[in-house]
């Protein structure tokens, strides 16, 4: 009961201290509705991972138990390579990544191809190889949970992370 008077005291507060009048620079309006702030016009800089993962994508998927890169992971790789080459400055790291079936030992060596076959095509694409790092984490990190087909294929991916470096 206690904790309830006290949080109707303290709401009671900060409406009150909500209904300055305008002399005092306040931005209400009559009814208590406060003024549109004006924003500027600039935009708001998204971080290279958000820019990597909202304009160009940061992933590729893989057929079961391969390690070769698909048509849709080399347009997607395509536009991956494009990004790196405009954003010089950028490192970053391919991770590989299998589903839930197989040894321990099996994925992380398939995820390691799937990273190497991305990093590969990456630098065929005139990327600096220096930029770019590979790791493997095999099923150890699912992005999807399930026993199932779609699940399994959403897990058979590499992932571009952004290591360093800003947008150009």
């Amino acid at each position: 009961m206690r904790m309830k008077l006290f949080g109707l005291m303290a709401a009671m507060l900060l409406v009150a201290g909500c209904t300055e009048n305008a002399d005092n620079g306040d931005t209400t309006q009559g009814g208590g509705e406060v003024a549109p702030t004006p924003v500027a016009d600039t935009p708001v800089a998204l971080d290279p991972q958000e820019d990597l993962v909202v304009n160009v994508g940061d992933r590729i998927f893989f057929d079961f138990d391969k390690s070769n890169l698909r048509p849709d992971a080399i347009d997607q790789l395509n536009r991956q390579a494009d990004w790196l080459k405009m954003n010089g400055g950028i490192t970053v790291a391919i991770e590989g990544h299998c589903d839930e079936r197989g040894t321990r030992e099996y994925n992380l060596a398939l995820g390691d191809r799937r990273a190497s076959s991305a990093s590969q095509y990456l630098r065929s694409m005139g990327v600096d190889g220096g930029r770019i790092e590979t790791i493997s984490y095999g099923k150890e990190r699912p992005a999807v949970l399930g026993s199932n087909e779609e699940a399994w294929a959403q897990n058979r991916r590499a992932v571009m992370v952004v290591k360093s470096g800003s947008l150009s």
